[in-house]
């Protein structure tokens, strides 16, 4: 998986993310937000953070 960022304002990777939900139990946006302070400014990102619970959920 490439280190891709996802949430640009705060820097947060996707790498970051997937760890937050196969490690410490994120299941939605706002685990994703309070676990990695993703989608806590601009909130550009949100669409991108639901897509990959998503792609998670289903492996």
């Amino acid at each position: 998986m490439e280190d891709n960022i996802i949430c640009n304002c705060m820097q947060v990777s996707e790498h970051e993310i997937v760890d937050a939900i196969k490690n410490k139990g994120a299941v939605n946006v706002q685990d994703i937000m309070d676990t990695t302070s993703a989608g806590t400014a601009c909130g550009s990102c949100i669409d991108d953070i639901e897509t990959i619970i998503k792609r998670e959920r289903q492996k």
